[in-house]
């Protein structure tokens, strides 16, 4: 709290004069504080890419915003928390319904949107957090709207590795949100987090295939540290 009071201020007067990286610097030191050292494997992250990643804990967020400078697209629900649903706003997270089929091509034009800016975009197409055991399915709907992508923009898989400590950072069923969050910042120690940033992928027509090809690459290397992948 201590943190995001020093921020916040920061924050806004840095956009008195145009863009600001205390969004960025915010959440970079969210991972920091809660024990997250990370480690990063692979080539940068450019803009005009859409980060394709897997889905372990509400960490990921702040892991993947300190190392890439991303935005995230995150689902809309997220309105009935005003803080958080600011928070959000000020990294320019796009928001998306998904059970409102009518706005289904809005939402997508807002992503490609996004994609034009300096900022990387992270989408999770698992949908939901895991308990760190399982890779789960990925959604190929959650994609749609990059099969295929503008030709600027590129795909890149980012497999989120807790290594060892996995299933600690993963959200059990039946922890709420609230025991969950208490428990992974009271957490002693630090703990290494790499993050595996794949090559691109080829342009794909079908979102299935996009799917696919990402989840596997995504499972290959989460493999070593004994994350099963989805049972298909």
């Amino acid at each position: 709290m201590l943190w995001l009071a020093l921020c916040v201020p920061l924050h806004l007067v840095s956009r008195l004069g145009g863009s600001s990286h205390w969004p960025r610097r915010f959440l970079a030191g969210v991972a920091w504080l809660s024990g997250i050292r990370v480690r990063q494997s692979g080539e940068p992250i450019a803009p005009h890419t859409l980060i394709v990643a897997n889905h372990v804990s509400w960490l990921d967020i702040p892991i993947l915003a300190a190392a890439s400078g991303c935005a995230f697209v995150a689902k809309d629900d997220l309105r009935g928390h005003p803080v958080m649903h600011w928070l959000c706003e000020q990294n320019r997270t796009v928001f998306v319904n998904r059970d409102h089929k009518r706005g289904i091509a809005e939402q997508t034009a807002a992503m490609l949107r996004a994609l034009e800016g300096p900022m990387p975009l992270a989408l999770f197409p698992e949908g939901t957090v895991s308990d760190g055991r399982q890779l789960l399915t990925f959604r190929p709907p959650l994609l749609s709207a990059f099969a295929p992508p503008p030709p600027h923009v590129a795909i890149r898989p980012v497999a989120i590795d807790y290594g060892p400590a996995a299933r600690e950072f993963g959200w059990p069923p039946g922890e709420s949100g609230k025991a969950n969050f208490l428990r992974l910042l009271g957490r002693r120690g630090t703990a290494t987090v790499t993050l595996h940033l794949l090559p691109t992928v080829p342009q794909l027509t079908d979102r299935k295939q996009l799917a696919r090809l990402t989840h596997d690459a995504i499972a290959d290397a989460l493999a070593p540290s004994g994350v099963a992948p989805a049972a298909v």
